[in-house]
């Protein structure tokens, strides 16, 4: 197994929300519980989480999301210059829409030493600590708000448009690199829907409608998120994990990597690539053979979070055999293809289905790599 992450049998990083994190978060939001006490309850579950990462054979640890309802609003609503508002429609998945949110920029974008998620990281490492785990943190990547960006919620007056933001978003990036590191990070990830939206010609086309402009998408996104990463410290390893959609089981984007593997795998400074492959909508293998030579690893996401039916383990092989054609078999590793609860709904499996995906994700990395 690899000493350094990613490791061949990794996490995501979203974790289904146990009841009573479920029901505490329910009376916060009615006003019955106070912030401290729900911050008392997420504190003993994300506790309890870190141990049974650790017991189902995971070496990383994440705190399952727990403090957020959704994967990308949660960080982006307490970034300076950027707020969260409700908008006339949700985002929409297969047969069903999350709720109508959207992103605001109503000042100069900003990172700042009192965004909440240093506390949250925090606090994932002093569990992670208990087990001897590395702790892993994930934020969403600077190309989502981009992509997810509608008309006329920019600005005018402090941007001339949105190509004006990058300078600002790609330091706000910057700055909270620096700020996690300074925190103790050394196992960072950016969750990233908009990569797998360049692979599909319907997001695509809706994105054109939101004014954005399609042509060089790709290489644009990837000289932000290399302006991003360059210069970040060789001990802070920093993930991608690229996203078709994560909602109640369901999905948003088709379509295989082909159309932006080179810009991704060899044109981006990660150095990890959590891909989705638990579905013929992800397409061939063939696109993993832009993965450069060396310490970059692809960590091919097999085993579905949608549903709670466990893979069987040597079609899992056979797969990872298939993959090992196009891409180094040492620089492959395996994980679930997403999260279990990207918000906090979580998808359609119990905790128990969960937990044997974990075990079997370790069991089969463990029979491959040794």
């Amino acid at each position: 197994m690899t000493v350094r992450p990613p490791f061949r049998a990794d996490i995501v990083g979203s974790f289904l929300r146990p009841a009573e994190l479920a029901e505490a978060r329910r009376q916060h939001a009615a006003g019955v519980l106070r912030s401290d006490a729900l911050r008392a309850v997420e504190d003993t579950q994300i506790e309890r989480l870190v141990g049974l990462e650790s017991e189902n054979g995971l070496r990383v640890a994440t705190d399952g999301e727990f403090r957020r309802s959704w994967w990308h609003f949660d960080f982006f609503d307490h970034l300076d210059g950027v707020e969260i508002v409700e908008l006339d429609h949700g985002i929409q998945f297969q047969g069903v829409q999350t709720k109508p949110r959207g992103i605001e920029i109503s000042g100069p974008i900003g990172f700042s030493a009192q965004h909440p998620f240093l506390a949250h990281f925090r606090a994932l490492q002093d569990a992670a600590a208990q087990t001897g785990a590395t702790p892993k943190f994930t934020i969403p990547a600077p190309t989502v708000l981009d992509f997810r960006l509608e008309p006329g919620h920019i600005d005018a007056a402090t941007y001339d448009g949105r190509e004006a933001i990058t300078d600002d978003l790609v330091q706000a990036y910057r700055d909270a690199l620096a700020a996690f590191y300074d925190a103790g990070a050394r196992y960072l990830q950016f969750d990233d829907t908009a990569w797998a939206y360049l692979c599909s010609d319907v997001e695509l086309a809706k994105a054109r409608e939101r004014g954005i402009d399609t042509d060089g998408i790709a290489d644009r996104y990837a000289s932000m998120l290399t302006r991003i990463l360059d210069g970040k410290p060789d001990d802070l390893v920093v993930t991608t994990h690229v996203c078709r959609g994560n909602f109640r089981s369901t999905w948003i984007s088709s379509g295989g990597y082909e159309p932006v593997a080179e810009a991704l795998l060899a044109g981006t400074p990660y150095d990890g690539y959590f891909l989705e492959y638990d579905s013929e909508r992800a397409g061939g293998f063939e696109p993993l053979r832009f993965l450069p030579e060396g310490d970059k690893i692809v960590v091919l996401g097999l085993i579905t979070t949608k549903t709670g039916e466990l893979e069987d383990a040597d079609a899992i092989r056979i797969r990872i055999d298939e993959a090992a054609r196009f891409a180094p078999l040492e620089q492959l590793a395996l994980s679930p293809q997403c999260g279990f609860a990207s918000t906090e709904e979580g998808n359609a499996l119990t905790e128990d289905e969960q937990w044997a995906k974990i075990r079997s994700v370790v069991d089969i990395a463990g029979s491959v790599w040794g």
